[in-house]
């Protein structure tokens, strides 16, 4: 078995576009408040627009990276389930380190749980839909 390149790609897109709808219509609100983007106005919200263009560029290549990995495992370690690798590299890698960035990054102490549990989960269903991509194509 050898990576789908393609495969991995069109999990990339997917997870990218989850992270989307997770980030904004479903939780939007709530992450302006916890970062408060409320509070600027209207001049310095466009700013803002306009620097998340190469930070979402960023976003793309490490989510490329991180399905690339798993896609690998999964090649590696073909007597587990793709579910199960998934789950192993959210709760093993990825939950750690987005609560360790939480925690030390500034986040005031009120949100950091409400911040944790957004990340984690939204990180959970991206790595899942990318399992079953790469399982399926």
């Amino acid at each position: 078995m050898s990576i789908n390149y393609w495969a991995v790609l069109l999990a990339s897109i997917a997870e990218f576009i989850i992270g989307g709808i997770w980030y904004m219509p479903i939780f939007g609100n709530l992450w302006g408040k916890i970062h408060d983007f409320e509070k600027l106005d209207k001049v310095e919200k466009k700013e803002a627009q306009k620097r998340m263009a190469p930070m979402l560029f960023v976003q793309f290549v490490v989510t490329v990276i991180t399905t690339l990995v798993l896609a690998k495992l999964i090649v590696i370690v073909p007597s587990y389930s793709v579910y199960t690798l998934a789950m192993l590299a959210w709760i093993g890698f990825v939950v750690p380190t987005q609560i360790a960035a939480i925690i030390f990054g500034g986040t005031k102490p009120k949100w950091i749980l409400t911040k944790s549990l957004i990340m984690a989960c939204g990180s959970l269903i991206c790595l899942l839909v990318a399992a079953a991509i790469l399982n399926a194509v």
